[in-house]
């Protein structure tokens, strides 16, 4: 699936599978193209692919990406592979979910967090 997360387990096969907005993996080289300079707010999620709260959470992120397409981007980076934005923006726990519109990050979540807790943090910036 083009844009889909590279899977490194057998849970995240299961959940690229099922996915129906791509959800882009950005890098240290493509996250100002893909992020800062995106036309929608962009959710970015912040994981390692030892991280179990980050998988827990990846349903309630696609979820809402499905729910809002075309008005909201998924992306993910991987911060064991791309420290310079995970340190530009001061990510040091995991998970760490950011919503950047127009540029500037607005709404941080920290944390593992039910579907709801992320639907209600991002909803001033999903138009």
């Amino acid at each position: 699936m083009e844009g889909a997360s590279v899977a490194r387990t057998r849970s995240q096969r299961t959940l690229v599978a099922w996915r129906h907005v791509p959800v882009l993996d950005v890098t240290d080289a493509t996250f100002d193209q893909e992020v800062l300079r995106s036309e929608l707010p962009v959710v970015v999620d912040f994981w390692a692919p030892w991280c179990r709260p980050c998988r827990a959470i990846e349903p309630h992120l696609v979820a809402l990406a499905d729910a809002h397409a075309g008005r909201l981007r998924l992306v993910k980076l991987d911060v064991d592979t791309n420290l310079g934005v995970a340190s530009r923006y001061g990510v040091l726990s995991l998970p760490t979910v950011i919503l950047f519109a127009d540029g500037e990050p607005r709404v941080t979540v920290l944390g593992a967090r039910p579907a709801r807790h992320f639907a209600e943090a991002f909803a001033p910036w999903i138009s």
